[in-house]
């Protein structure tokens, strides 16, 4: 690959195509490879899915007692909701530096919300099958989350 600026998908990272002035970079879809353009977070593969992660961490705290209404279950939603809103912010913003800076944060609230989870899984709040799926998602959003750090790294640096 070239020095031209790298973007991650779900399946790796790959270069990213200049096409009247808009970045484009390729999605599977049903197993072809197309050209999608990146207009807002929203077409980033790791606010999708750290989206993803956030709507599981609140379908899987709904079944929580009460009592930890104000406790765990307030903290995994509010970590695992944070991770798309950093994203987000980051991108919105001017500056690539301030942008790195966002998903730094995101991958804090990102290890922050799989600490909660080990505990709720301890004191057996939360069972090992749903444990292990939010956990297994934690590391693909994490791994996507570093290679567009590195990503956004290398572009400022060139």
């Amino acid at each position: 690959m070239g020095p031209e600026t790298r973007f991650v998908s779900v399946t790796g990272a790959f270069p990213l195509f200049p096409f009247r002035e808009r970045l484009y970079w390729p999605m599977w879809e049903w197993g072809e490879a197309r050209m999608s353009p990146i207009l807002s977070y929203r077409d980033l593969v790791v606010w999708q899915q750290s989206l993803e992660l956030a709507k599981l961490c609140y379908f899987k705290t709904r079944s929580f007692p009460r009592t930890e209404a104000f406790g765990l279950t307030s903290q995994i939603r509010r970590a695992g909701a944070s991770i798309p809103g950093n994203i987000a912010e980051g991108n919105g913003r001017e500056s690539t530096g301030y942008y790195i800076q966002s998903l730094r944060v995101s991958q804090g609230s990102l290890k922050e919300l799989e600490s909660h989870v080990l505990l709720a899984q301890a004191v057996e709040l939360l069972p090992g099958a749903d444990a292990e799926q939010i956990l297994s998602k934690c590391e693909r959003v994490g791994k996507l989350l570093r290679a567009l750090i590195r990503s956004l790294q290398d572009k400022a640096e060139a």
